[in-house]
């Protein structure tokens, strides 16, 4: 029996229980009496339960570029808020724009734990993590977090989107390794018949790290892999799209950002270059791709995103339904929108679960702790959070595809819940 109803039983076993007291030894006070009693009964908890939103809002890598986790937790609480709240409470939610830096970090950590006493943190979406340590010393909660940086594999006390099996006792991963596995070009091998692939990346520290990520996966699948760098201030797009060309592949990896995307994909057209798939990442997965490879046509049809998340535009699926319903104020709509809601539901959930004995930082941190294999309806792949000793070697995950079609949006490639792979996990450093 959940914790809610045992509480909700007991009150009335004991209601009964006075009752029949009184009933067998009669009364003989005066109504006033019950009156009284009635009125002095512990009221309710009504006061708000509040949570910290930190997002760089403002960065230097543009200003919305951060901010879909956000929309899409600040939508859910909107509307769990209308329907009650949690056991009658509202949900208020402190939002933090760090800038995009490491001191506006800290600086939002502070306000948001010291001042305003959140109870978690939800849906963390930023450019530095630098508070991430002090988030975890005073044990407060981060749930659903994005995982730009390392944060979310070293610290205890935060829980990304997607989960961890690291130690995550102050230091990354596994001696400073972390993993990750090859489920996505498996995916284009079986699925697609693809061979060989292109990544391109800038002459970018950050960059040109993912870029070897992905390198490394694509080899380890038995890729013939291309490398092409360009130059952050000045890339040559045209150079790039002739080699591909040339190369003949079937696939398009990147490390740069979505204006470069478009630079790249106008190049690639220009060029005459016809790839299996342009595979792009949930950050890109957005209603925006008509606007933003307006100039590309061919390149943009070619468009696959993959992710660990249900695509945001099927909504044949009812929780994917209820999301769209709730944001469809919004000019736009992005996967990171509907994995910043599900963020919310799972604060949610945990919070409720607290309810009947108070919401409190140690009881929604002892909740997400506990958590495997949620979905947030079906909207994740399962989530895990285990502390693994040693790093799997291999692992059986799931992938969400869906591919890009003028007139139909972002189109899913079969059932995440059914495209999955025994692959391997492979070490790499950020």
């Amino acid at each position: 029996m959940p914790p809610r109803r045992l509480f909700r039983a007991a009150e009335a076993a004991l209601a009964v229980l006075l009752l029949a007291l009184v009933t067998a030894c009669g009364s003989r006070l005066p109504e006033s009496d019950f009156e009284h009693r009635e009125r002095t009964a512990p009221a309710r908890d009504r006061t708000p339960i509040r949570v910290g939103i930190v997002t760089s809002a403002t960065s230097p890598v543009g200003g919305s570029a951060f901010t879909g986790p956000r929309d899409g937790a600040k939508a859910y609480f909107e509307r769990l808020n209308a329907r009650g709240g949690v056991d009658g409470r509202r949900v208020e939610v402190r939002e933090c724009d760090d800038g995009g830096s490491g001191v506006g970090n800290n600086t939002c950590v502070h306000k948001l734990i010291d001042e305003d006493k959140v109870v978690a943190l939800v849906a963390t979406t930023v450019l530095d993590y630098a508070g991430a340590s002090r988030v975890s010393h005073a044990r407060v909660p981060d749930i659903g977090g994005q995982p730009i940086g390392a944060a979310y594999d070293t610290w205890p006390h935060l829980y990304g989107i997607y989960g961890s099996l690291a130690p995550r006792d102050g230091t990354t991963g596994w001696d400073g390794n972390q993993y990750g596995g090859t489920e996505v070009y498996r995916y284009f091998k079986r699925e697609h018949g693809a061979r060989t692939a292109a990544v391109v990346s800038y002459n970018q520290a950050a960059s040109a790290a993912y870029a070897r990520l992905v390198e490394q996966g694509l080899r380890a699948e038995g890729y013939k892999v291309v490398t092409e760098q360009v130059d952050f201030a000045l890339p040559n797009f045209r150079a790039v799209a002739a080699d591909l060309k040339e190369q003949g592949a079937d696939l398009v990896f990147d490390a740069v950002d979505s204006h470069g995307n478009a630079q790249l994909c106008e190049a690639m057209d220009a060029a005459g270059v016809e790839v299996t798939a342009k595979v792009t990442n949930v950050q890109s997965w957005t209603s925006t791709v008509q606007d933003d490879y307006k100039d590309a046509p061919r390149c943009r049809n070619a468009l696959w995103a993959t992710g660990s998340s249900r695509n945001y535009a099927d909504t044949g699926n009812a929780a994917v339904r209820e999301f769209r319903d709730a944001t469809k104020g919004l000019e736009t709509h992005s996967q990171w929108q509907l994995e910043g809601w599900a963020a919310a539901m799972w604060f949610t959930d945990a919070a409720k679960s607290c309810a009947p004995q108070g919401v409190t930082r140690a009881c929604v941190d002892a909740y997400m702790d506990r958590s495997q294999d949620y979905t947030a309806q079906g909207l994740l792949v399962p989530v895990r959070f285990e502390r693994l000793a040693e790093p799997p070697r291999s692992r059986r995950t799931c992938l969400s595809v869906a591919r890009w079609q003028d007139g139909r949006g972002w189109v899913s490639q079969g059932d995440m819940d059914r495209t999955c792979f025994d692959v391997p996990q492979l070490p790499y450093r950020q």
